[in-house]
């Protein structure tokens, strides 16, 4: 990921990270989902969700309604 970019949510399910997504962009938030599964065996890996660094304390705030 790219500097000024921080790590603020991991999941394992793509439907999480899809929400997490949503609910930071609907707050004005920037997010992206970084999917690192393995294309070979799915159960395996995670999707990352990063925020530009201004923004990763309010990320935090919004995202602790969801669980990993």
């Amino acid at each position: 990921m790219e500097e000024g970019w921080k790590e603020v949510y991991m999941t394992a399910s793509d439907y999480k990270a899809e929400i997490a997504r949503e609910l930071l962009e609907n707050a004005g938030i920037k997010a992206v989902v970084l999917n690192q599964h393995d294309r070979l065996f799915i159960t395996s890996g995670e999707f990352r969700i990063f925020v530009d660094e201004k923004d990763k304390t309010k990320a935090i705030e919004i995202l602790k309604k969801l669980k990993k």
